[in-house]
C-alpha cells in the first residue's frame, strides 16, 4: 500500500478553464421568473433597497409587513448594518461591489421591478476553479418567498456553466435560518470553523456548506423541480450573461 498517495491530475481541458475566469467575475445579468438579477447599481439601487430594509412599514405590491426589528430580521449575522440612512448604505455598498474579487447583484422583485435584496460573487479564487455565493440579504416582504431560491438557483446556474467545480457558502454558526437555507438549496454541510473572523467586534464561527460540480446536476433537478414543477425551464430560458 502507497503511504504516500497523490491525486490524480486534472485533465487538461479542466484545467485550462482557469486562465479564462478573471478574478472580478464578469457583469451578468440573470432572469427568472420570480427574480431577476442585475450588477448592483449604489446610486439607483439603494434609495428602494433602505425603504425596504430599514425597519419601517412598507408594503410592495399586495404584500405589507408593519415596522420590524431590521436588526433582527436582516442584519444580525451581516458584516454591516443596519444602517442609518440611505447615504451610508450607498457608501458601503459602493466599497463592497469596488471589491477586486466581488459581484455584488440586486435582486428585483420581477412583478414589480423594485429592488428586494442583495446577494454576490464573492471570494472568487479561479485558480482552484471556485466561487461563494455570499452577502446574501432580503427585505422581510421577499424572505418567505420563492425569491432566495430562485436567485440562488440562477447564481448556480451561472457558475457552473462558466466552469467552476466548487461553489461555496458560509454564514455565521449562528445564522439557523441560512443554514436552513443552505440545505434546503441543496448545499452540502461541510463544518464549523471556530473563531474564523471577528465581525462587528464580536468573533464569528462560521458554518461551510458547498455543491460541487458533480452534485450539480441531481441539485439543479431538484431545485427547478421545486421552483417550476413540470414546466422547468430549458437551456438559456432563464439566464442572459450581457
Amino acid at each position: 500500500m502507497d503511504d504516500f498517495p497523490v491525486a490524480p491530475l486534472l485533465p487538461d481541458a479542466v484545467l485550462a478553464r482557469r486562465q479564462a475566469l478573471p478574478l472580478k467575475p464578469a457583469p451578468v445579468w440573470l432572469e427568472g421568473r420570480t427574480v431577476r438579477l442585475a450588477p448592483l447599481d449604489p446610486a439607483h439601487d439603494t434609495p428602494a433597497l433602505f425603504a425596504l430594509t430599514n425597519g419601517q412599514s412598507v408594503r410592495l405590491g399586495p404584500r405589507a409587513i408593519d415596522a420590524y426589528d431590521a436588526d433582527a430580521l436582516i442584519w444580525r449575522y451581516m458584516n454591516s448594518g443596519p444602517y442609518p440612512d440611505a447615504e451610508t448604505m450607498a457608501a458601503n455598498l459602493a466599497g463592497w461591489c469596488a471589491v477586486a474579487d466581488v459581484l455584488c447583484l440586486c435582486v428585483f422583485d420581477q412583478t414589480t421591478g423594485t429592488p428586494v435584496g442583495s446577494a454576490s460573487f464573492m471570494s472568487n479564487h479561479p485558480a482552484h476553479l471556485k466561487i461563494e455565493l455570499g452577502s446574501i440579504w432580503y427585505s422581510p416582504l421577499a424572505q418567505g418567498t420563492a425569491a432566495n431560491s430562485e436567485a440562488t438557483y440562477l447564481m448556480l446556474r451561472h457558475a457552473f456553466d462558466l466552469g467552476y467545480r466548487r461553489v461555496e457558502w458560509k454564514c455565521n454558526a449562528l445564522n439557523a435560518r441560512s443554514r436552513r437555507a443552505a440545505l434546503r438549496l441543496g448545499f452540502q454541510f461541510e463544518g464549523i470553523q471556530d473563531a474564523h473572523f471577528i465581525a462587528k467586534g464580536r468573533s464569528r464561527d462560521t458554518a461551510w456548506f458547498r455543491v460541487l460540480d458533480k452534485e450539480w446536476p441531481d441539485v439543479r433537478a431538484r431545485l427547478e423541480q421545486t421552483l417550476y414543477g413540470d414546466d422547468a425551464p430549458g437551456p438559456g430560458d432563464v439566464s442572459a450573461a450581457r
